[in-house]
């Protein structure tokens, strides 16, 4: 066994070990004071071992891409590849939430007292809903949103109001958009590794970003589709400072940058990944005037309606801690967090990111930075999404739950398996740990 190999392993144990404390510790807590009002810590689920009729399609997708899957990346001509890695994606995020069924995977999923579409008909009249957004965030204000309405801008509800309106109401409809535009997230992080690393290692990455552990949350939580609009505002900030029309792609970045911090508060950290994007381009400034153009539509929309941005991040905050986010320990969290990133990213993410770590170490890395190649663009790129997590992690604002809050970040974190050896190996322990899962635990979305 290599030293590189072994040190990877070294990495995934301790990471495993990480996950066994926070289960461990977390028990303890729980079953003391409930105060981590989750059921089985550090996850938001149940013990509940089933299987359903999405477990065979599960089984012959995850054999499917461990078998085939980097010789298939290797082969396929680009824009096939990308088209298959969405296809493949999607499959195995569907055949996951079936395991629990289409009633409790997937069509109820988005229509619990929680969720979006439980507000569905106070939209009728938009623009004065977006005036009052603001009023109904706080308990025990009138009619206080629920949880995921209050805690997120409307730009995430309008997303199922508008889905209602052109025909695709209920829950069904809801989360089959989750799930087919979540998976494009895959295809956002391979334009971009493709745009400003290489080629090769994108193909690399590829199998890792199709059978990743975090389908089992993106299938079908709200926060899978939130994950696309923010890669895709990356992936097209990526083509336009390498030159792939720059103002279409400037343009386009700034767009979804503008939708992507109206959909989720916590995606204005993306900005961490933003620069590194920017900083690795070799067009730097010249899309900057389209990026920043596009970036103020969505902004400026939703002011004109009446929403006002800071001021409901302002009352969202003292609302997270009306709720469960002022019991649950920052002290267990702040650690336990980094657990649920090890089982939504798996054990392959974390052997990659010791080598994207690695690839940063060397004594004349500043040398290198002058020029890097495209081992280092990729761990500079990886990097910088970890610390966005990191960021998020310190902030104290995601305080359990985040196997779905960090779905954004975590699909970025995939893309440093493009550095592993034996891909077959650390793709069957990544297919292995979704299906232990999704079979063992009822997952809170």
């Amino acid at each position: 066994m290599n030293r590189d190999l072994l040190r990877d392993l070294s990495a995934a144990l301790a990471a495993a070990l990480l996950v066994l404390a926070a289960a461990l510790v977390g028990t303890a807590i729980q079953h003391s004071d409930g105060t981590l009002h989750v059921g089985w810590p550090p996850l938001y689920s149940t013990w509940d071992p089933h299987v359903g009729p999405g477990t065979p399609a599960a089984v012959v997708v995850a054999v499917a891409v461990i078998a085939y899957g980097p010789l298939v990346a290797a082969r396929l001509p680009w824009r096939a590849l990308l088209l298959s890695a969405w296809g493949t994606g999607t499959a195995w995020t569907f055949s996951l939430a079936l395991v629990d069924g289409w009633h409790r995977g997937v069509a109820r999923r988005l229509t619990t007292r929680y969720e979006y579409l439980q507000v569905i008909d106070r939209f009728q009249d938009i623009p004065y809903t977006l005036r009052d957004f603001t009023r109904h965030i706080l308990i025990g204000s009138p009619d206080h949103w629920p949880a995921h309405v209050a805690g997120h801008p409307p730009g995430a509800t309008l997303t199922f109001v508008l889905l209602d309106r052109v025909g695709l109401g209920g829950g069904a409809w809801a989360g089959v958009w989750c799930v087919i535009v979540g998976a494009t997230a895959a295809v956002a992080v391979l334009v971009t590794v493709r745009a400003l690393s290489s080629e090769a290692l994108a193909r690399r990455a590829a199998p890792f970003l199709v059978l990743a552990p975090a389908a089992v949350w993106m299938g079908t939580s709200a926060d899978g589709y939130f994950a696309a609009g923010a890669a895709w505002a990356v992936a097209f900030l990526a083509l336009a400072v390498t030159g792939h029309r720059p103002r279409t792609t400037g343009l386009a970045s700034g767009l979804l940058f503008g939708l992507t911090v109206y959909l989720s508060y916590g995606l204005t950290l993306f900005v961490v990944i933003a620069v590194a994007a920017l900083l690795l381009g070799t067009r730097r400034l010249a899309p900057l005037p389209y990026v920043f153009a596009g970036a103020l539509v969505v902004p400026l929309a939703f002011t004109l309606a009446g929403f006002d941005w800071w001021e409901a991040y302002r009352l969202l905050v003292t609302r997270y801690y009306q709720g469960a986010g002022g019991i649950r320990p920052y002290s267990y969290w702040l650690w336990a967090n980094l657990a649920c990133s090890v089982l939504i990213a798996g054990p392959a993410t974390v052997a990659g990111l010791r080598r994207a770590g690695a690839a940063t170490l060397h004594k004349d890395l500043r040398a290198r930075l002058r020029a890097p190649g495209p081992e280092l663009r990729l761990a500079l790129l990886v990097l910088a999404a970890l610390l966005a997590l990191l960021v998020a992690d310190l902030s104290g604002m995601s305080k359990a739950e985040t196997e779905r809050i960090w779905l954004p970040f975590v699909m970025w974190l995939l893309a440093s398996c493009a550095f592993l050896t034996r891909p077959r190996a650390w793709l069957a322990a990544q297919a292995t740990l979704a299906l232990l899962i999704n079979h063992l635990l009822l997952t809170g979305w």
